[in-house]
C-alpha cells in the first residue's frame, strides 16, 4: 500500500475522531471557595471537607518535620501543578495546549489554595482529564474494527516511546495523530505476538472497555490520593500520602500478604510495573520475573485463559496475582516501556513468605588458582535484614534475627577452615537498622556503625558499644544496585573501618528515615532523618561505592534512588572516630589489575559483559517501527545479537555453536532475547564440585570472581594492618 493511502487512513480516523470531540464542551461555575467542573455529560467528582482539612494538615506537618526543611511557596506549586498534570497524563495522550493555558491559572496559586484547604483545582484538572479519556474510550470503541481494518503496516513510520518530555499536543488532530499511532502499535504487537487477526480487535476492544468500565470507579478519595502524593513527593521520593484504602496506594507489597508471589509493583502509565522482588520469596526463587517487567495479563492455574489486565488498577491487578498458597498464577510480561514485542508467560507457585526462607546461607566455593593450589572461600548469602521482633519482645531468647544466624555461620565457617568470607548482599533492600548495626558488630570489636542526623540537624550515633570478640579474617562484602538501606549502611562500615573489600555494583542510594504520622484522613510517611556514614558522607543519593566494579544489567538511570524524582542530594557531616583496622586503598589497584586480566580471558564473565553491553544497545531505542518489515528486522537483529554472544562463550569453552537460541536446554536463562530488561543472575548456582554436569552452565561468575579478589587481597595484605586492639584512630 503506498504513503498516499496512508494518509488516507490517517484522515479517516481524524474524521471519526472529530466525530467524537463535539461531546467535550465544559461548563464551569463557582461553588463554595474553588470551582467544580462538570461535563456535558454531567460527571463530577467533589472533594469532601474532611480531604479539605486534611489537604491543610499534610501542608503542616511536612514544612514542620520534612528533612528538608521547604516552605510550600509559589517554586513548589509549579513543581506540584507539572508533577499532578505528569500523574494525570504522562504520555501527553489527553489534554492539549489549550488545556494547559486554561490550567496554568494555578501553576503558581497551588500553594495557596492548599493553605485554604481549596482542592477546587485538583478536582477541576482531574474532571477535564476524566471527560477526556472517557470520550477517547468511547471513540476508539465506537471504530475499533474500521480503525484496525485501516492500519497499513507497509508505510514506514515510528511511535516514540516515551512522550513524557513531548510538547502538549497543539490541537484534538494531533492528539488524533498519537492514538492512532498507539493503537497501530498495539495491533502491530499482537500480531507479531502470533495473534490471529481477527482476534485483534476483541482483544483490544475488551482492553479498553475494561479501561472504561474502571474510569467509572474513580471516586474523589482517588482524586485526592493522587493530588497530595503528587505534593508530598516533591520534597523526596519517599514521603507519601497513604488514603484510609490501603490497597489503592500507588505501591502495594505484595509480600506482605499471607500467601503470594512476593513481588513489589506499581502503576507505570496504563501497566503494572515489577519494581523488586522480594529475597527468597516465590517469585525470586522460582525465577523468570524481573525488575522493570510490565505485566500484560494474568491468568490462573496452568491452563486458565490469561485475562488482560492493561489500564487495570492496581489493587485489582494485585487481587487476580494473589490467592491460595500452592496454585499457580501465570504473568504474561513485556520489557519496560514494551520496546520488544517478545512476550513471556510466567508460571509462579503462590506460597507463604517464611522468615526461614530469607535467612542467611552459607555455601563453600573452591576453585584453583594459577599455580594450582586449591583455595576453599566461604559465602554467607543475606537476602534481607530479619528479626522476629514477636519473639523478641516477649523475650524469646531463641529468637531469629540475621545478626544470631550469621554468627552462627561464621563459627561453622571457620571450623571448616575456609580462607575468608564473603558476604554477599545483592538484591537485599534492607530491613532492620537494629540488624545492620549489630551485624556490623561481628567484624569489628567495637565502634559506631552509622549516624543519623535529624531535621533539626541533630546527630546521633549507633553502633557496636561494648568490646567483644568478632570475626578477625579476610572479609569481602558483594553488593549491586538493588542493595539498599540497611545494606548500605553495613557494606559502608565494612568499608570505612578496612575490614573488607567491597565489589559490584554502586548500590541503591536510600538512605533516608520516614516515620508514620497519623493525619485526619489516612497517613502521611514523612523523611525526617538521614543517615551518614561514620567517615561523614551520606549513603543517600550516590550509595556505597565498591572498590572494584562489576558490570551491570541494570539500567542506573531507571533503578536506584538517583533514578528518582526529588530525591535528597548527597551530603556530609563531620566523621566520627573510629578505628581503622586496614589500609586497603594502597592494594585496589593491584587487585583491579589481576581481576581485569582475569575477566579478559573468563568467558563466562565476557558472556556477562555482553549481556550489559546488548542491554545498554537495547534501552538506547527511542522509537518503534510501525512498519512490519522493519519491526520484525529490529526483532531479529535483537536475537542475532544475543545468539552471536552466547556462540561466542560457547566456542571460548570449546562448545559447537548454536542455530537458534530456542534449540537448547543449555542456553543461560540470563540470556536476553529481544528486551531491554533489568536480570540479576541467581545467587545460588556456583559450580563447586559438579561442573561438569553440564558442559554449558553458567555458573555465578561474580560469585566465584569475588572469592578469587578476596584470596588476591589475602596474599597482597597490607603492611600496615594492624589488630583491632591496636588500631590507630581515625
Amino acid at each position: 500500500m503506498s504513503c498516499a493511502v496512508a494518509q488516507d487512513s490517517k484522515d479517516g480516523f481524524g474524521r471519526r475522531m472529530l466525530r467524537r470531540i463535539s461531546l467535550k464542551p465544559l461548563i464551569i461555575w463557582l461553588v463554595g471557595v474553588g470551582l467544580v467542573t462538570v461535563s456535558a455529560q454531567g460527571y463530577a467528582l467533589a472533594p469532601a471537607s474532611a480531604q479539605s482539612d486534611t489537604l491543610k494538615e499534610i501542608i503542616e506537618v511536612i514544612e514542620d518535620r520534612h528533612y528538608a526543611s521547604r516552605r510550600y511557596d509559589d517554586g513548589l506549586s509549579a513543581q506540584h501543578f507539572t508533577a499532578y498534570l505528569d500523574a494525570l497524563d504522562p504520555q501527553r495522550m489527553f489534554f492539549d495546549a489549550d488545556d494547559i493555558d486554561l490550567f496554568s491559572q494555578w501553576r503558581l496559586a497551588l500553594d495557596n489554595a492548599g493553605r485554604a484547604g481549596d482542592l477546587a483545582p485538583a478536582f477541576t484538572m482531574f474532571n477535564k482529564y476524566h471527560d477526556e479519556l472517557k470520550d477517547r474510550l468511547t471513540g476508539i470503541l465506537n471504530t475499533l474494527p474500521e480503525t484496525i481494518e485501516s492500519f497499513d503496516y507497509e508505510v514506514e513510520e515510528y511511535l516514540d516511546i516515551d512522550r513524557s518530555a513531548m510538547p502538549w499536543a497543539q490541537d484534538d488532530a494531533e492528539l488524533d495523530e498519537r492514538w492512532r499511532k498507539r493503537i497501530k502499535n498495539q495491533a502491530l504487537s499482537l500480531l507479531l505476538a502470533e495473534k490471529a487477526p481477527e482476534e485483534i480487535p476483541e482483544t483490544l476492544e475488551r482492553r479498553y472497555q475494561s479501561q472504561l468500565k474502571r474510569l467509572g470507579q474513580y471516586n474523589a478519595q482517588d482524586v485526592f490520593q493522587i493530588y497530595a502524593n503528587t505534593l508530598a513527593e516533591q520534597y523526596d521520593p519517599h514521603t507519601n500520602y497513604f488514603s484510609p484504602r490501603r490497597a489503592e496506594n500507588f505501591d502495594i507489597n505484595m509480600s506482605l500478604s499471607f500467601e503470594g508471589i512476593g513481588a513489589i509493583l506499581q502503576i507505570d502509565d496504563e501497566y503494572a510495573k515489577v519494581t523488586r522482588l522480594v529475597p527468597a520469596g516465590p517469585a525470586d526463587k522460582q525465577g523468570g520475573l524481573r525488575p522493570s517487567d510490565l505485566i500484560m495479563g494474568v491468568g490462573q492455574g496452568e491452563t486458565g485463559p490469561i485475562e488482560d489486565v492493561i489500564g487495570w488498577r492496581l489493587d485489582e491487578i494485585v487481587d487476580l496475582i494473589r490467592g491460595p498458597r500452592d496454585t499457580t498464577v501465570r504473568l504474561e510480561v513485556i520489557p519496560d516501556k514494551g520496546k520488544s514485542d517478545q512476550r513471556r508467560v510466567v508460571p509462579i507457585r503462590r506460597n507463604e513468605v517464611k522468615l526461614e526462607e530469607q535467612a542467611a546461607q552459607k555455601q563453600i566455593i573452591e576453585f584453583t588458582d594459577e599455580d594450582g593450589q586449591t583455595h576453599r572461600v566461604g559465602v554467607i548469602d543475606i537476602p534481607a535484614f530479619y528479626i522476629d521482633f514477636e519473639a523478641y519482645r516477649r523475650g524469646d531468647k531463641l529468637y531469629r534475627s540475621t545478626t544470631r544466624d550469621v554468627k552462627k555461620l561464621v563459627d561453622e565457617l571457620v571450623s571448616d577452615g575456609v580462607e575468608g568470607i564473603v558476604i554477599d548482599l545483592r538484591d537485599n533492600g534492607g530491613g532492620s537498622l537494629q540488624e545492620a548495626n549489630q551485624l556490623t558488630g561481628l567484624f569489628i570489636e567495637y565502634g559506631p556503625t552509622v549516624q543519623i542526623r535529624s531535621a533539626e540537624s541533630r546527630v546521633w550515633r549507633d553502633g557496636k558499644r561494648r568490646r567483644s570478640q568478632y570475626y578477625e579474617g579476610p572479609l569481602a562484602v558483594m553488593i549491586n544496585r538493588l542493595s539498599a538501606s540497611a545494606s548500605e549502611i553495613f557494606a559502608g562500615a565494612i568499608q570505612d573501618y578496612g575490614r573488607g573489600i567491597i565489589v559490584g555494583e554502586q548500590s541503591f542510594g536510600k538512605g533516608t528515615v520516614q516515620s508514620l504520622v497519623p493525619l485526619q484522613e489516612g497517613q502521611l510517611k514523612i523523611t525526617e532523618s538521614k543517615f551518614y556514614r561514620v567517615s561523614g558522607g551520606s549513603t543517600q543519593h550516590r550509595g556505597v561505592v565498591p572498590d572494584i566494579n562489576y558490570p551491570s544489567l541494570f539500567d542506573p538511570e531507571k533503578i536506584g534512588e538517583s533514578a528518582l524524582d526529588n530525591a535528597l542530594a548527597w551530603d556530609q557531616i563531620a566523621p566520627t572516630r573510629f578505628n581503622r583496622y586496614n589500609n586497603y586503598d594502597s592494594i585496589i589497584p593491584t587487585l583491579a589489575s589481576l581481576h581485569n586480566a582475569r575477566a579478559a580471558n573468563d568467558p563466562d564473565y565476557q558472556f556477562l559483559q555482553d549481556q550489559v553491553d546488548l542491554a545498554q544497545g537495547a534501552r538506547a531505542i527511542s522509537v518503534l517501527p510501525l512498519q512490519q518489515s522493519g519491526r520484525i528486522a529490529m526483532r531479529d537483529e535483537q536475537e542475532a545479537l544475543a545468539l552471536a554472544i552466547e556462540n561466542k562463550r560457547r566456542l571460548s569453552k570449546g562448545l559447537e555453536p548454536l542455530e537458534t537460541l530456542d534449540t537448547d536446554d543449555d542456553v543461560p536463562e540470563s540470556t536476553p532475547t529481544v528486551s531491554n530488561e533489568e536480570t540479576a543472575l541467581p545467587h545460588n548456582d556456583v559450580e563447586v564440585e559438579d561442573a561438569a554436569d553440564d558442559e554449558a552452565a553458567t555458573p555465578d561468575v561474580l560469585l566465584l570472581e569475588t572469592g578469587k579478589i578476596l584470596v588476591d587481597s589475602i596474599s597482597l595484605r597490607p603492611t600496615d594492618s594492624v589488630a583491632s586492639r591496636s588500631a590507630r584512630e581515625s
